[in-house]
């Protein structure tokens, strides 16, 4: 089995975290970063920069397509997912995650309609898991996706 964690640049930075983590031999997976929507300034060492998109359905939209590129760069694809996390900031105006309007399964169906429909929501989406949190790494990220995919042969 060879193991190979893949670095991950902004605007020529080195982040403190990998892009995602390829595993080969038998099977393959592509295991990737939390995601969040940030500017190709942000420093998070030196806490600069950043210009997180405004609002969550622009978070989403930012996040998805880092997703499907990072996939393709790896070697796998939208089709090859086999998991998501989502973890979404409050507040949940119900007390539970799927009342903030920070979760946005529209932008999600939206996105996959267009890239990968066997993955829409009302289709045949991979596994995941929502997970409600106080914060993320900034205080304007309300959205952090987390993805895993098959790796072909």
């Amino acid at each position: 089995m060879e193991l190979v964690t893949h670095r991950k640049f902004k605007n020529g930075r080195l982040m403190p975290w990998g892009k995602g983590t390829v595993i080969t031999g038998a099977k393959g997976f592509v295991y990737l970063c939390g995601n969040t929507a940030t500017a190709e300034n942000y420093d998070p060492a030196g806490k600069r920069g950043g210009g997180f998109p405004g609002d969550a359905a622009a978070q989403w939209r930012a996040i998805l397509a880092n997703i499907k590129s990072y996939l393709e760069e790896l070697g796998s694809a939208l089709d090859y997912l086999i998991r998501l996390t989502f973890f979404i900031k409050g507040p949940f105006p119900d007390g539970g995650v799927l009342s903030s309007p920070n979760f946005r399964l529209d932008v999600l169906d939206e996105f996959f309609a267009e890239h990968c429909p066997e993955h829409c929501s009302y289709n045949n989406p991979p596994p995941s898991e929502v997970i409600g949190i106080a914060a993320l790494a900034q205080a304007d990220i309300v959205v952090e996706i987390v993805a895993v995919a098959a790796l072909p042969d």
